[in-house]
Order: structure tokens, then sequence, then C-alpha cells
């Protein structure tokens, strides 16, 4: 079970998340081509609010397709516009070298980070936003949010409260949890986390949250499950993939103004 009940926080009238697909889905969104980066773009075309999604280092798995999917489509209250950049132009790490078990696997992941270090993609978020804003000038408001790799990327990009222009965020299972990113952050914001991030790390981050929060950890899943290492196939997966999802949509749906 979780450490935290799923109400927590949250108002429970805010979704209908449709049955999860447990493998072959059909995305309902399409590519675009924004600020220079190949985008998955779904969503309603009269949202008011946008999601920009930072993927993990898989890039576009269906279950992350999914998982946007189920943001733009299940409020019941508000419409979300859900965009995926894709920072690794075509080529992400291929799912075969995780767990990283050998030297040949762990070589090839060092130099990806190496290319594609959080902080270098944080750094061109601002300018992509921009981009998002000028092709879709009806969406008032933004979040972001990132799973696993991206949650770093979310984290970097928010810390400092004079350069955020983002209303809301979510890290999903992150990567490289640091209190120390939370101090400036006034923000709402999530954190979901699995069973393989640090307790201790994850809790202090909680502390020095200064606004609206919710963090819960989802003590029987694997780091990855409500993205591209999810295994839908599996009940209880499933079950908590789709709950991380209704979590999600109701925080920002209470809290994101």
């Amino acid at each position: 079970m979780s450490t935290m009940p799923a109400t927590h926080g949250h108002n429970e009238a805010c979704c209908n998340i449709p049955p999860v697909v447990s493998k072959g889905y059909t995305p309902k969104g399409s590519y675009e081509e924004l600020g220079g980066y190949k985008t998955y773009v779904t969503g309603p075309s009269d949202a008011t609010k946008g999601i920009l999604a930072i993927y993990d280092i898989f890039g576009y798995f269906e279950q992350t397709l999914q998982g946007a999917d189920i943001l733009a489509t299940s409020d019941e209250k508000t419409k979300y516009k859900v965009f995926i950049p894709d920072w690794f132009k075509g080529e992400p790490v291929p799912i075969e070298w995780y767990p990283p078990d050998n030297e040949d696997k762990q070589k090839k992941l060092g130099a990806f980070f190496q290319k594609h270090s959080p902080p270098s993609v944080a750094a061109k978020v601002p300018d992509y936003l921009n981009a998002l804003k000028q092709k879709y000038p009806s969406i008032k408001s933004w979040a972001i949010i990132g799973y696993c790799w991206g949650g770093k990327v979310v984290a970097l990009t928010i810390a400092d409260p004079a350069k955020n222009p983002f209303s809301a965020a979510a890290q999903i299972h992150p990567a490289m949890v640091d209190p120390k990113d939370a101090e400036g952050v006034s923000i709402p914001m999530a954190l979901l986390a699995s069973k393989e991030e640090p307790t201790d790390k994850v809790a202090e981050f909680e502390k020095n949250l200064k606004g609206p929060r919710h963090v819960e950890t989802f003590s029987d899943q694997i780091h990855g499950w409500m993205a591209a290492r999810s295994n839908l196939a599996d009940e209880r997966v499933r079950q908590e993939y789709t709950r991380g999802y209704k979590t999600l949509l109701e925080f920002f749906g209470k809290n994101w103004k």
C-alpha cells in the first residue's frame, strides 16, 4: 500500500479516467514541429491550460503517451493540452540497456547522460515554452511534469522562483532527488515516488517545499511505473498507474489556479 491515502489533499470529483490499455495502445494525439523539436501534442483545441511533459530516457513509449492522453482527456472540469518534446532527436536510450548490469551498458548510459544532462535540457525549456506560447496563445497557464530523468529537469527548471515560468509542477518517480531543489519552490508541486526513491530525501524534499504539495510514495511500485517501464499487463501495476494519474489530476484540479 502507499504511504498516504488516495484521498489526501485533493478533490475526488475531478476525474473520469478511461480503462487503461495494457498493450497496443493507439495514441490520441499527433506530432508537430514546435520550437525546433518534434513534439507529441494531445488535448482539446480550446484548452486554456497547458502541460509540458518531460519524458524519461526511453522517449516516446506507449505507456508515456497513454499517460499524456489521460491527463488531456480525463478531467471533467478543466481542459488541458499536453506537449512532449523529443529532446533526444529520435535517439532515446534503448530499453534493453536497463538495468545497466554490465560494463557495456554502463558505458553507453554514461555517455548518454553526459550528452543529455538534466541541466543542459532544463536550460532549453524557457525558449521551448516561449515557442509553445506563440503557437498556442489561447493557453494562459502552464504546468510542467517530468518522469524519472525528466523529474530532475523539472526540479532544475522551477528551482529559481525569479525565473520559473510555470504555475504548477510534478515529479513522477523522479531521479536524483535533491531536497535543496525544493527550497525555492512555492508553486503547487506533486511528487509521486516509487519504492526505489530514497525515502529520507523524498521526506526532506517535501519539508522544503513552500507551497501546496502532494508527496506520496507508491511503495510497491518500481521506478518508472507511470512511464516507459510500466508493465500494464500486471493488474496491480495498472491499478497504481491509473491511481497515479488520478492523483495528479486531482492535485492540479484543486491547486493549479
